[in-house]
């Protein structure tokens, strides 16, 4: 019995060790056939790998997460000394000081020229905002306009107490668009406070108590004097003939007895309304030898609140898209 126990056992070792090299054979035949159909699905003789199909042959969804790149970062220790170097010549000698630097004698041949005043040093910028280009002197409690940056473009001066405008506030701002100095004390300005102003688009004036406008530049595209105290007698003769590029006039709320003819042909918004006008002539808008003239910018023109009746001037119209808004009674 012990024989054949011992026969047993040997057949079933031999058997097993013959498996092993059987399986390992059948699984050297099987991965080619895997791989091959795996490659039956790439279309190998039009492969083109570019742009436009990188993300449809390669997956890249998770391409993030098959990598951890955390142990690949230096580590670095917070709190530690920096190394010392190698070479002693490289340390600082903190023992001994630098000499000061020796001043060159002035000579008659060698000018001194001023030094330029810092930007913030200068009072607009103590007593505003000054950010680029723009000054902002918004309820600063201002009482005249504070000598202003050479680069300055855009200046907002509302809400303060300034009384006049002189010629030399804006003296060398060539680069002056915008000035703004709404809801001031301003009652006068100087004749040339901003003829000189090359740049000077936008010049905005109400809420003040002027009673005369002094000379415009050329380059004006709008003027807004609302609520001052101009009268007509206040507007030079023919204040706006050539300014070419005006497009906003705006002097509603003054003491005006009569449209400030002639008009500029760039004109397109003329606000009057809440004045004193009582009478216009027919060439006030058209010019009433050529019935052909259109003026197609001229669409907004406010005459409400005067004591004038439009419908007494039918002739003076035909030339504007549009009629003005006011009384027809």
């Amino acid at each position: 019995m012990r024989t054949l126990a011992w026969l047993g056992i040997a057949s079933l070792c031999l058997g097993a060790a013959w498996a092993v090299p059987a399986k390992e054979e059948r699984r050297k035949v099987e991965k080619p056939k895997a791989d091959l159909a795996l490659y039956k699905n790439l279309d190998l003789d039009n492969y083109d790998l570019t742009l436009d199909n990188y993300g449809e042959i390669l997956d890249l969804s998770n391409y993030e997460e098959l990598y951890d790149y955390g142990d690949l970062a230096p580590k670095i220790e917070v709190g530690t000394l920096a190394p010392r170097p190698k070479d002693p010549a490289a340390l600082p000698n903190l023992g001994t000081t630098a000499e000061p630097p020796k001043l060159q004698p002035l000579t008659a041949a060698s000018p001194v020229l001023p030094a330029p005043i810092p930007v913030q040093v200068l009072p607009s910028c103590q007593l505003c905002l000054c950010i680029g280009i723009s000054v902002y002197c918004d309820d600063a409690n201002l009482e005249h306009i504070p000598l202003l940056p050479p680069e300055t473009t855009y200046l907002y001066a509302r809400f303060n107490r300034i009384g006049a405008i002189r010629a030399s506030d804006f003296t060398g701002l060539k680069k002056l668009k915008r000035i703004d100095l709404t809801s001031n004390f301003i009652s006068r300005a100087d004749a040339d406070a901003f003829r000189l102003l090359p740049s000077l688009q936008e010049l905005i004036l109400p809420e003040n108590r002027l009673t005369a406008l002094p000379e415009l530049p050329r380059s004006i595209v709008r003027l807004d004097a609302r609520l001052n105290r101009i009268p007509s007698t206040g507007l030079r003769p023919e204040a706006f003939r050539d300014l070419k590029q005006l497009q906003f006039l705006h002097l509603s709320d003054n003491q005006l007895e009569y449209i400030p003819a002639p008009l500029p042909e760039s004109l397109r918004s003329l606000h009057l309304q809440n004045n004193n006008i009582q009478t216009m002539h027919e060439d006030t808008f058209c010019d009433s030898q050529d019935h052909s003239q259109i003026r197609r910018a001229l669409e907004d023109i406010r005459l409400d609140g005067n004591p004038i009746n439009l419908s007494l001037f039918p002739n003076a119209y035909f030339c504007l898209p549009r009629l003005p808004t006011g009384h027809f009674f």
